[in-house]
């Protein structure tokens, strides 16, 4: 038992989902209450596109396996990976707090269409177009993203760094273009993410080059 905690101690930082899943929760049931509506004109000139719902709902798995594979394979990048993503999870849920916000743009669709259109009515009615600014889903996979570019292992295959990026863009994509989230929710998302980035990865990058340096010198 000792040895599986001193090996797998590092999980104890998943508590935070407790946390998170409850403050969510509670935001969530906050529907039919007044909210800020968020909303610009380039909403209105993307067309909504049922395929996306392939990447949106792989942004699960995306995000699972990203944990998980740091979780087994390198502690350091797992709780950079996890620090990114709580910090701004967290920010997230404060700002859903203190300015209620949401989208009124979700246009009307046939859920006997194809699969996909039946996918979205699915997500539709069991998250509500509230709590979207800004968008843990865009936010989320440059996390994943950028740990995949900042891990000394992974960053060395082009098939998985290429795929991961693919994957993040077509998932920030479907957002939009499932009319999930606003242009606005993408934005707030990006600049969060170039905030929190240097703050988690820099000084990670710095102990390497001094541990580089300092064997070369040797």
């Amino acid at each position: 038992m000792k040895q599986l905690i001193k090996k797998y101690g590092h999980i104890w930082i998943m508590s935070y989902g407790i946390l998170y899943l409850t403050w969510f929760a509670k935001l969530q049931a906050n529907v039919g209450k007044p909210y800020h509506v968020i909303h610009t004109p380039l909403d209105d000139m993307i067309p909504f596109c049922e395929y996306f719902i392939i990447p949106y709902l792989m942004w699960f798995l995306y995000v699972a396996v990203a944990v998980t594979y740091f979780f087994f394979n390198s502690k350091d990048d797992y709780y950079r990976i996890c620090t990114f993503l709580f910090t701004g999870m967290t920010i997230s849920l404060l700002v859903c707090t203190l300015y209620p916000n949401g989208t009124n743009f979700r246009p009307h669709i046939d859920p006997d269409q194809n699969i996909f259109c039946y996918l979205v009515t699915k997500l539709w009615s069991i998250d509500p177009c509230i709590n979207v600014f800004p968008s843990i889903h865009v936010y989320n996979s440059i996390g994943v993203h950028l740990a995949v570019t900042k891990s000394e292992k992974l960053s060395k295959s082009r098939p998985i760094v290429w795929s991961s990026g693919i994957l993040m863009i077509l998932i920030c994509l479907s957002t939009v273009f499932l009319k999930q989230h606003s242009v606005v929710d993408v934005v707030g998302s990006l600049m969060m993410a170039s905030v929190i980035s240097p703050i988690v990865y820099t000084p990670a990058a710095a102990r390497r080059r001094k541990y580089s340096e300092e064997y070369y010198r040797i």
